[in-house]
């Protein structure tokens, strides 16, 4: 191959490049109302999810709570502001099985496919968001509640302000100490719980008299979360890692991010 042909492909692939990210942000955009943010869920896991949307009090519920996301599949949610609430991935649901107890095996909400608002039961990753239309919106990633999937957060087209939370460096239930780990049908760990969840003491909660920041520390459960996954918040007075403000009119949440927390394209 010549210099110029190298020269020309480099360009082509250039224009190439912009085009994507443009129809990447058109396509996130496209469809909403001025009084709105967009939200896209991206599922780059190589299995299943069942994203799932709680509202806090006095706040509308959106996409019915819930719905299906294959993998390597996408989807645009609306999301009227101001809004705030709480999202995250269910796994290892089956709807139409006999099977007691829990429909899916992490995040489930009673049994529901479409949560309606209904909380999930931990363990499980939550996204938390403050969303604004003018002004920043405010959102972190926690693992007050234990953890069952990465997921990264960015705006698009990049805002203004630190708009992203990457995911993690590593798999925190490969791993999660045997007292907290959730066990899948296959023996598989598919959640890792937050000591708190697993232990039920006032240290480990932050409660009672450990119910403040001066109090309350990280415990050696908080510290191996935070050790794999830096961006996120691990016990209820988590300061190492504050929330996030950025001022945007989109927002891209990715579970399963590539290479545990770079962004990835819509």
């Amino acid at each position: 191959m010549t210099l110029s042909s190298v020269r020309l492909a480099t360009s082509l692939l250039r224009i190439a490049t912009s085009l994507f990210l443009l129809i990447s942000f058109h396509i996130v955009l496209s469809g909403w109302g001025a009084d709105g943010v967009a939200l896209r869920v991206v599922n780059r896991c190589d299995f299943p999810i069942w994203p799932a949307v709680a509202p806090n009090g006095g706040y509308p519920v959106i996409a019915n709570g819930g719905f299906f996301l294959p993998p390597g599949e996408s989807t645009r949610v609306n999301t009227p502001v101001p809004w705030s609430g709480r999202l995250w991935a269910r796994t290892g649901c089956e709807f139409d099985s006999p099977r007691p107890g829990l429909t899916c095996r992490t995040g489930d909400c009673q049994g529901r496919f479409a949560c309606n608002g209904t909380t999930g039961a931990p363990p499980a990753t939550l996204i938390e968001m403050n969303l604004q239309r003018h002004g920043r919106s405010f959102y972190d990633v926690s693992l007050v509640d234990g953890y069952n999937l990465a997921v990264s957060v960015s705006a698009a087209p990049p805002g203004d302000g630190e708009c992203f939370i990457g995911g993690c460096a590593g798999d925190p239930n490969a791993a999660c100490p045997p007292e907290l780990q959730v066990m899948g049908g296959g023996g598989e760990v598919v959640a890792c719980k937050s000591a708190c969840m697993a232990f039920d003491l006032d240290d480990y909660c932050c409660r009672n008299a450990f119910g403040n920041e001066e109090t309350c520390r990280p415990s050696s459960y908080s510290m191996l979360f935070k050790e794999i996954c830096p961006s996120y918040r691990t016990y209820a007075f988590d300061k190492e890692t504050p929330t996030v403000g950025c001022s945007a009119h989109a927002f891209v949440v990715t579970f399963c991010p590539p290479a545990w927390g770079g962004a990835a394209a819509v």
